[in-house]
């Protein structure tokens, strides 16, 4: 059992303070119908909301198993310190001024670490959260208005926001809501712990996450293997995240992939969805309770208007839903029902003809189930009843029902706007078993990302945070690569202009002419190309302002150049970064990412998603790169990074020039961090 499962799920609660706030908790747990026992605690007052109170957490007749904090931040520390020692199964620390501000220090301390030595094993919420709310036992401890209601199952819900919190309780989809929490400062209790509290409920059906970051990497892999094992997707609404910060700290392109790139790259290691907005994790989170993970982006879509036929498939590709053309069979079916004058498409117009009977929408919605399919959506628009009769309507409900029943595929009916469907009808579909969405956006949303939902990879690699301590040239960046296979041209590092035309000497022409110690040397004119002599390589190497020089033999015919880039995201482990190379890194932005470590069949993945991966495959009869060679190149880089450990903190080879039969890294940048301690 979980060390949470009482301040979750309490049958007793205590109520610490006597302000507005702690006046709301007894008021909503009398509103939600806590069926336990709840006992207040103020030092002058008798009576708090007609109950009677008590002057210290010491004189409180039970050991409660949750306790809603609502005193100062000092005050707060002092009661959680009581409340530890006499065995309460844990407490939500309501009170701010912890560590999310710097300047939150009392007597040389730091508050927040005062606080957790105090708690010791007793879990606590927050500081600086508003607590939490189970709807399937009816407990809130909880400060202020909520529109959730009460449920016999449903989605649990964490959010490091507050006030997000009580917005997502505002929905009017009916989307049973089993939990919502609330994180705050997670200074001990957090959101893999909770996650982890919270799926263990054989009532909860899947968990959203709304973050702004990831305290514990491995911990939180751990909670998305414990969802798999339990099959209860997560979808994550991640914010706060920002390609800047990488941007500044090192020079090279691979570093851009920023903590945006990352954050995308381990959830879909980790098998978990993820969403952009609060209405898509909304309808996620809606289709997931009723229909489970979707089995690919294959949807078909009816409706009675070809307007919203067009504007459904606009909105739906540019989330990356697909639209199969009918088969054989439902063109046929589809026929015998509307007849020779409706064009037979997906998504399909099915007009108005047999509007109003239900057996003929039935049969209809019928014809489309198609096992290929991963849902049905019907777009529907309900009138406003306070000016219009809304009746009809029902019999398209019961036809989906029907439909969905006969063929298999979830079927989901969407609201082309949010406004076309009340909080009555989206009860009414979902008590058919049908999924109601709201909003054409919206839905496209949730349904991609219920789409993405796999198993958990390979666990990922640790990832360390010193802070950068070496930088290795060109040359050593090159020859720790080589070590590990990756291909590179025979060069040498000399120090003046005589010793690179003698190096030269004994190289293949043409040959490469690069002065160390820039990090953008095409730019400062520091690399010289297609030198064919010693002379020619004396006289490049005069011009330049440098103390040494890397001579080295010139690579030509290349199908195509490539970067392949590693870098440190603390936040989501080490990322794996394939993209367009050379000169046009920056131009073109074709770039693919993923959490460490791949497979060769993954970096093979990656390579065909790239825009340029018809180049790679031979594009209008020319050659096609080495394949083979640019996949051992990547694994070779990879290999490298797996020796350097948490020390590394980038390692790029940039280009990497593909042609017909090799792959050869002819620029590298390694920068590696001290140890963790």
């Amino acid at each position: 059992m979980s060390r949470l499962a009482r301040l979750l799920a309490p049958r007793s609660i205590a109520i610490v303070g006597g302000g507005a706030w702690c006046s709301n908790v007894v008021e909503q747990c009398e509103k939600i119908g806590f069926e336990g026992t709840i006992h207040i605690v103020h030092p002058t007052r008798d009576h708090i909301r007609g109950r009677a109170a008590v002057g210290r957490v010491e004189d409180l007749p039970q050991v409660p198993d949750a306790v809603f904090i609502g005193v100062n931040r000092h005050a707060t520390v002092d009661v959680v310190g009581a409340l530890s020692r006499m065995g309460a199964g844990g407490a939500i620390c309501f009170a701010s001024g912890f560590q999310e501000a710097a300047a939150e220090l009392v007597d040389g301390a730091d508050l927040q670490a005062r606080l957790l030595v105090e708690a010791g094993d007793m879990p606590i919420l927050g500081p600086n959260c508003y607590g939490l709310l189970n709807m399937l036992d009816g407990a809130a401890l909880w400060p202020d208005q909520h529109g959730a209601v009460r449920c016999e199952r449903g989605v649990a819900v964490i959010t490091q926001s507050s006030n997000m919190a009580i917005n997502l309780t505002m929905q009017r989809r009916a989307l049973p809501l089993a939990y919502v929490v609330t994180a705050g400062n997670q200074a001990q209790v957090d959101l893999a712990e909770l996650g982890m509290g919270l799926l263990e409920d054989p009532r909860v059906t899947a968990l959203g996450l709304h973050i702004e970051g990831i305290p514990d990497l491995q911990a939180f892999e751990a909670l998305a293997h414990r969802a798999f094992d339990l099959g209860k997707p997560i979808v994550v609404l991640k914010v706060g995240t920002s390609d800047q910060a990488q941007a500044a700290t090192v020079s090279h392109t691979a570093s851009l992939a920023g903590s945006v790139v990352g954050a995308k790259a381990l959830f879909g290691r980790l098998g978990i969805a993820q969403v952009w907005t609060l209405s898509g994790l909304l309808s996620a989170l809606q289709i997931l309770h009723i229909a489970g993970p979707l089995s690919s982006r294959r949807i078909a879509s009816l409706s009675c208007s070809g307007g919203e036929a067009s504007l459904m498939a606009d909105t739906g590709l540019a989330w990356g839903l697909e639209f199969p053309s009918l088969n054989a069979r439902q063109e046929n079916a589809l026929r015998k029902v509307l007849g020779p004058r409706v064009a037979l498409a997906n998504p399909l117009d099915y007009h108005t003809y047999i509007w109003g009977d239900e057996a003929a929408i039935t049969a209809c919605f019928t014809a489309v189930q198609d096992p290929a399919l991963a849902m049905i959506c019907v777009i529907l628009d309900f009138p406003r009843e306070d000016r219009c009769d809304a009746s009809a309507w029902g019999a398209v409900i019961a036809s989906a029902a029907k439909a969905q029943a006969a063929g298999g595929v979830p079927v989901a009916i969407v609201a082309s706007i949010p406004d076309c469907m009340t909080e009555q009808w989206a009860q009414a579909i979902a008590a058919e078993g049908v999924i109601p969405l709201l909003g054409l956006a919206e839905a496209s949303e949730g349904i991609a990302a219920c789409a993405n939902i796999t198993a958990p990879g390979d666990p990922i690699w640790p990832v360390g945070t010193g802070a950068p301590a070496t930088q290795l040239t060109e040359a050593e960046s090159k020859t720790s690569l080589a070590r590990y296979g990756l291909q590179v041209p025979s060069s040498a590092r000399v120090t003046t202009p005589q010793q690179a035309a003698t190096a030269s000497a004994d190289m293949n022409m043409p040959v490469v002419l690069k002065g160390e110690g820039l990090a953008h040397k095409t730019e400062a004119g520091a690399v010289i190309t297609n030198l064919k002599s010693p002379a020619a390589v004396q006289a490049a190497a005069q011009n330049m302002t440098c103390n040494s020089f890397l001579v080295e033999e010139m690579v030509t015919a290349a199908v195509v150049e490539l970067l392949v880039g590693i870098t440190r995201d603390p936040a989501h482990g080490m990322i794996l970064t394939l993209g367009a190379g050379g000169v046009l890194t920056e131009v073109l932005k074709d770039t693919v990412h993923a959490i460490l470590p791949v497979t060769e069949d993954e970096v093979c993945v990656m390579l065909d998603r790239l825009r340029l991966a018809p180049l790679l495959r031979g594009y209008r009869g020319r050659e096609a790169a080495d394949r083979s060679a640019i996949v051992q190149s990547v694994m070779a880089v990879q290999a490298f990074a797996a020796h350097a450990g948490p020390a590394l903190i980038e390692v790029e080879v940039n280009p990497l020039m593909c042609t017909a039969q090799s792959a050869i890294g002819v620029d590298a940048l390694i920068i590696l961090g001290k140890e963790d301690e």
